[in-house]
């Protein structure tokens, strides 16, 4: 990587990718408020008193074990409604429960981020969870890097300075670390979309040689 002469030489763009699809949210289970949702599912004469208790008790059982969850028994809903619900809210799993689980003593449970469904025995409910949520949460971490990670370029010139921009990327870019000339560079690619600037420096920081350039770090709009 060359050195910078440029009068654009500037800190480090942090970038922010939200965690979501065309259903809404899909929250990382550490920080999501409710991490299991428990749905009942009672068919056409089903026994609906055994299936909510057995909801109910999936519940305590998973509270009990610190997992965050909770019980969606409204009754003047449909499960496909409910399960609609909370995919936009982003609850990371759900559990399924209807005639047919209660008699296999098992549960059915789909992940929030993939959509994979899985059918798991009733005593193993706490350790199953477990596993599924710190999946959930290596996952979304995986993606989101590999999604930040595309849209980075690094560069070493102006021309391509105004190019990754035009291209929405996150640029790194080696700069001298001055308040000045970072307002010129925000005068200069002033438009529409914004201007760009400086917004965090890379603990990790590339090769550089030579002056004036002291440090890399990322620029971009906000858009």
């Amino acid at each position: 990587m060359k050195r910078v002469n440029g009068p654009w030489c500037g800190r480090t763009l942090g970038h922010t990718l939200p965690h979501g699809d065309d259903k809404g949210l899909v929250l990382p289970p550490k920080v999501a408020p409710i991490q299991v949702i428990v749905i009942p599912v009672p068919f056409k004469d089903a026994d609906t008193t055994a299936i909510k208790g057995a909801c109910e008790s999936a519940v305590y059982t998973l509270n009990q074990a610190g997992i965050r969850a909770d019980l969606d028994a409204r009754e003047n809903y449909s499960p496909g409604w409910k399960y609609s619900q909370w995919e936009m809210k982003g609850v990371p799993l759900r559990i399924e429960i209807g005639p047919k689980d209660l008699a296999n003593k098992q549960v059915r449970i789909v992940r929030r981020d993939n959509g994979t469904k899985v059918d798991i025995p009733s005593t193993d409910l706490v350790e199953q969870v477990r596993v599924l949520l710190d999946g959930i949460q290596v996952n979304l971490l995986e993606t989101a890097k590999a999604k930040r990670d595309a849209c980075i370029e690094i560069i070493s010139t102006w021309d391509e300075f105004i190019a990754a921009l035009n291209n929405k990327k996150l640029i790194l870019a080696p700069w001298c670390d001055e308040e000045e000339v970072e307002k010129d560079v925000k005068a200069r690619t002033k438009g529409e979309l914004g201007a760009a600037k400086t917004l965090c420096t890379p603990f990790d920081q590339p090769d550089a040689s030579g002056k004036p350039a002291q440090k890399w770090s990322f620029w971009g709009r906000s858009y």
